[in-house]
């Protein structure tokens, strides 16, 4: 789309790096508002919010397809971190909805959704773009040439649609003062007196001081999960890089067909492995242990990038030692993404009371988008940097993210032992 627009002016080098600031400008809409959807959902309720977040989001969709400048594809993108603060609330109502007996299950939810989103947003926008070349008796109208990427978006739209009414009919409120308040306005035996209390202690509550929430139990998991957003984003990032780096510059040298089929499988993957696995291993070793050990799995999927590296320089192409070690790292890589699931059972653990929960995950999920604003910049810059200069043999990029994960590893050590039991 940015090639087509004629943006770069034919220098097909620029098109990442103006593909990376369009992506980049949501993470920074996001993090500028989403604080003030979580605290907005404290008072409102959860469902207004999300409904709207989908409205944000579908209309951001529609603009996208039908934006032929590239400042019509900035703005349509601020327009979607700006209305869209559905992550931080969907966390913050699942949080509502599990107790300490079921919150690994309800967790494990997430990181599938997000593969099964990976594996199917891939294939609408691959396979509907530009319609008129691929079913020029359907789409011979011209207002198919004019916008060639409105279908896929139009598609992505409808299923937003489709959330809205969902979440319109079917979706209960969890916020337990707005169900509360719903059920006293039809129970005419409680007394105004105590309602009055009830709902000025409720404010009181949902009202509390940013500062007051500044608290050890509550930042030392946020700035877990603001580490493991900037190195997964990084890894991310430089993952298709290495892979379509030609072989002489210490890449795979694969196309882009065979790097998209590579992705996909490690998202049906992954998404399988989340599903039948996660909460019973949270169950089995404890939430602290599996966050550490599956963070400490960066570090060797940071060390299979060289010995790739080294691997395909010593036999001159890519054989099955290669192909093992890549299968090998993207198992390692499943494991690391259950960490997210794990660290955002200690972000809702440690809100103190439920009706600060989603002002509590706003938090994080500012800090996580602040770290996915400058974690693909700073990784691919550093890639780069590390080829160019060949310094450690090119490999310093990996050096840099293995002492970050040691980072990671040591916050994870601060975390609690046991979450507290929000039931008590």
């Amino acid at each position: 789309l940015i090639r087509e627009l004629g943006i770069t002016g034919g220098d097909d080098a620029a098109v990442g790096y103006y593909a990376g600031i369009i992506e980049s400008l949501f993470f920074v809409a996001q993090t500028l508002t989403v604080l003030r959807w979580s605290q907005l959902s404290d008072r409102v309720g959860r469902k207004p919010v999300l409904l709207v977040g989908l409205s944000g989001t579908c209309m951001s969709m529609l603009c996208f397809g039908l934006s032929t400048t590239f400042w019509g594809l900035v703005v349509s993108r601020c327009m979607c971190g700006v209305l869209n603060g559905n992550v931080s609330v969907l966390k913050t109502m699942l949080g509502e909805l599990t107790d300490s007996t079921n919150m690994a299950q309800g967790f494990a939810l997430l990181p599938i959704m997000w593969c099964i989103g990976g594996f199917i947003g891939p294939l609408i926008g691959g396979m509907l773009a530009r319609p008129q070349d691929n079913w020029p008796g359907l789409f011979a109208h011209p207002f198919w040439s004019k916008y060639p990427y409105f279908l896929p978006c139009a598609v992505s739209a409808c299923m937003f649609v489709l959330g809205f009414l969902v979440v319109s009919f079917f979706l209960e409120e969890t916020l337990s003062s707005k169900r509360r308040s719903k059920l006293t306005t039809t129970t005419l035996s409680i007394s105004n007196g105590a309602n009055s209390d009830d709902r000025e202690g409720l404010s009181q509550t949902s009202n509390m001081p940013m500062r007051s929430l500044l608290t050890p139990t509550i930042v030392i998991p946020i700035a877990n999960y603001a580490m493991l957003a900037l190195l997964d984003i990084a890894l991310m990032a430089i993952l298709p890089l290495f892979l379509s780096t030609p072989t002489y510059l210490g890449g795979l040298g694969f196309t882009p067909a065979r790097i998209g089929l590579w992705m996909g499988i490690y998202a049906m993957a992954n998404g399988t492995f989340q599903a039948l696995f996660f909460a019973k291993i949270v169950d089995w070793v404890g939430p602290k242990r599996f966050f550490c050990g599956a963070v400490s799995c960066f570090a060797p999927i940071m060390l299979m990038f060289p010995i790739m590296s080294w691997l395909v320089h010593a036999r001159g192409m890519v054989d099955h030692a290669i192909t093992l070690t890549l299968i090998s790292q993207l198992a390692l890589t499943m494991i690391w993404d259950m960490a997210y699931g794990t660290v955002f059972m200690f972000i809702t653990a440690s809100a103190p009371t439920k009706n600060v929960l989603g002002t509590v995950n706003g938090l994080a999920q500012t800090s996580a988008s602040m770290a996915r604003v400058v974690g693909p910049a700073f990784a691919t810059s550093l890639f780069a940097f590390s080829k160019e200069h060949d310094i450690l043999n090119g490999n310093a990029v990996y050096v840099v993210f293995i002492v970050l994960a040691g980072v990671l590893r040591w916050l994870g050590s601060q975390l609690p032992d046991e979450m507290q039991d929000r039931d008590e």
